[in-house]
């Protein structure tokens, strides 16, 4: 499925001395996924035991000061990311200080969010833009929301008198009216919009070929889950090693890649380009045993 569309952009003198200084080839970070033999399922536990025994490398983030609305001052500074496979499922297990569990969006409170980027076609040398790709350079990125899963872990989405709890309402369109007419009153679903769909999962598959071009996936095959605890996010993404969707990378075990992230601080209202991210990060996954 092409990209919906393709944004051209102005660079602000300020962002290419920030281009400049930046280059797009990886950061001398390797990363390790550790084979876990081979099992069923996907790796969604962020306690897991098994992720004592991966490696974690320190991921420093950037600020955020190519698009507008600009973060200069991002709220997280590094990541400690471990990886890991059983040669169905690839799993990133991503760590981060956060003072404040932001997992509700009311009006200007944001949710924490973290997000793992992917070449969708990589090859060795090759190192595409980090920050969302560019044209003929697509990219998968899986992003857990905080926010989708205390709708998943408290039995679908808020009631309004959840988020505002004296709202007062009369009526609701959709007990007066026939289902047809009263779409044009419910906003996003409505529309269609596939971000307020019911989710069976806290991470998004979406795809990008830059600034402007994110797009909701249609096939939605990630997992995930967080933990917060202690002032500390712990949060799993993992994604089919050989998913069946072009969109998506395929990999196998002994293979090489890359992988850059992203992390919001919903408490620092942190949202959309708001964000802090990183370069390129190699990732080597071990071969069978």
């Amino acid at each position: 499925m092409p990209v919906t569309r393709l944004v051209k952009h102005i660079v602000l003198p300020a962002a290419l001395a920030v281009l400049a200084s930046a280059p797009l080839a990886a950061q001398d970070i390797s990363l390790n996924a550790i084979f876990l033999g081979e099992s069923a399922g996907p790796l969604t536990d962020p306690k897991a035991p098994y992720w004592e025994d991966a490696k974690a490398v320190k991921v420093p983030m950037e600020a955020q000061v190519v698009a507008n609305p600009q973060n200069v001052t991002p709220a997280v500074k590094e990541l400690s990311v471990r990886a890991a496979h059983n040669g169905q499922w690839m799993a990133f297990l991503i760590e981060w200080a956060d003072p404040t569990k932001s997992d509700r969006i009311v009006v200007d409170q944001f949710g924490d969010q973290v997000a793992v980027e992917m070449p969708t076609n990589y090859k060795p040398g090759d190192f595409p833009n980090p920050m969302m790709g560019a044209p003929g350079e697509r990219v998968h990125i899986m992003q857990w929301r905080a926010a989708f899963q205390h709708d998943i872990e408290n039995s679908g989405e808020p009631k309004i008198t959840d988020l505002y709890p004296f709202v007062h309402v009369d009526v609701y369109p959709d007990e007066v009216l026939r289902v047809t007419d009263a779409r044009a009153y419910t906003g996003a679903v409505g529309v269609d919009n596939p971000i307020s769909r019911p989710r069976r999962s806290p991470v998004l598959d979406q795809m990008a070929e830059g600034f402007g071009t994110l797009t909701v996936e249609p096939e939605q095959q990630s997992d995930g889950r967080g933990i917060w605890a202690d002032g500390r996010w712990r949060v799993v993404i993992t994604h089919p090693l050989a998913p069946g969707d072009p969109n998506d990378p395929t990999l196998s075990p002994g293979q090489q890649t890359l992988a850059a992230f992203a992390v919001w601080e919903g408490g620092a209202r942190e949202v959309g380009s708001r964000k802090a991210w990183s370069n390129w990060v190699q990732v080597k996954l071990e071969a069978d045993k």
